[in-house]
């Protein structure tokens, strides 16, 4: 070794360049170490606002619609939830008629849109190829952000009209059951039930599609090498494996036809009766609150409305809730099979 090629520490000019470089790393490395843990810091805490502030949003709703409600809690309490009568002249309110319409309403939707959302779903996931399956059900879920006014004249124009000749052969020889009997004016709870129908079955066929997809093929694989067919595969391994999950999809597609407003309004008619019959007017939560809401003229009327919207917020929120709960008890358990 050269004397020239001794720096100044004794050692070689290679070693000393690499010493050297190693020190300023580690001289730097602390600095920038923390630089990164404080935007974690910082990234974390902002996540953590932001998702505090979409609990604060929904307590604060929550909150507004309570407290707007506070002159109709006070008359009437809560039992205008099971009274009938609705005056906004003598300021006598009753809810009992929207809660029926809408839950009436929702029922008849759910009862019709659950086998078929449900057997497209199974044929879409387990029958059909890939290649035709994915474009059906982008179609399917492209149903779902037609506004709802667009359904509501479909409604009128094509739904009454069909309800109107149908209903009157249907009451004219089976009149002498109640919820067939009376006058066919083509609106009312049948006609805005098919409709709701009709709007909710893209959230069953997309939710529980995805669900069907989630089941490990495992399970496929199982049930057809013990022989079964491939509908007996389906059927009674796939189906009871996302049974959850489905139920979420038909809570989901619940509380779209719960809150559901324009549409209903143009086809169920309006009328704050309760009647046995599925051919006669009705009215549902939030049509009310759309149709009434800029005619309330004073304190009580006012507070009455925001009370059936407080009501209306939380059956809402609940079968959301309940809807979400569900769908993540498949997930996880499908994430658990595979691993």
């Amino acid at each position: 070794m050269n004397v020239s090629d001794v720096g100044a520490g004794g050692l070689p000019h290679g070693q000393l360049a690499s010493s050297v470089a190693t020190q300023t790393t580690r001289r730097r490395a602390p600095n920038a170490d923390s630089r990164f843990a404080y935007a974690d810091r910082l990234f974390a805490w902002i996540s953590r606002l932001f998702a505090l502030g979409v609990i604060g949003i929904t307590l604060l709703v929550a909150w507004v619609l309570y407290s707007g409600s506070a002159a109709s809690r006070a008359k009437f309490g809560w039992s205008f939830l099971w009274t009938s009568d609705w005056n906004p002249v003598e300021l006598s309110f009753g809810a009992l008629p929207f809660v029926w319409g809408t839950l009436a309403t929702s029922g008849i939707a759910i009862a019709i849109a659950l086998p078929l959302g449900l057997l497209a779903s199974i044929c879409l996931a387990e029958l059909l190829p890939t290649r035709i399956s994915d474009p059906l059900a982008f179609l399917i879920e492209l149903l779902v952000a037609v506004p709802s006014v667009v359904y509501g004249l479909v409604g009128v124009f094509v739904l009454v009209p069909f309800i109107r000749v149908a209903g009157g052969w249907v009451a004219s020889s089976l009149g002498f059951i109640p919820i067939f009997a009376g006058p066919v004016y083509g609106i009312g709870l049948l006609t805005a039930g098919i409709l709701l129908a009709i709007m909710i079955v893209p959230f069953i066929v997309s939710v529980s599609r995805e669900v069907l997809l989630a089941v490990p093929q495992t399970q496929r694989d199982a049930a057809l090498a013990l022989g079964a067919t491939r509908w007996e595969t389906v059927w009674q391994v796939v189906v009871p494996y996302a049974r959850s999950g489905i139920f979420g999809s038909v809570f989901l597609a619940l509380a779209r036809a719960l809150g559901e407003t324009m549409a209903v309004t143009m086809v169920i008619g309006n009328r704050p009766q309760i009647s046995a019959s599925l051919f006669a007017p009705a009215h549902t939560m939030a049509a009310v609150l759309a149709n009434e809401f800029a005619e309330a003229d004073g304190a009580v009327y006012l507070a009455a409305l925001i009370q059936i919207a407080f009501v209306l917020f939380g059956i809402t929120v609940l079968v959301n809730a309940i809807a979400r709960l569900l769908i993540a008890s498949t997930t996880s358990r499908a994430s658990l099979m595979r691993a």
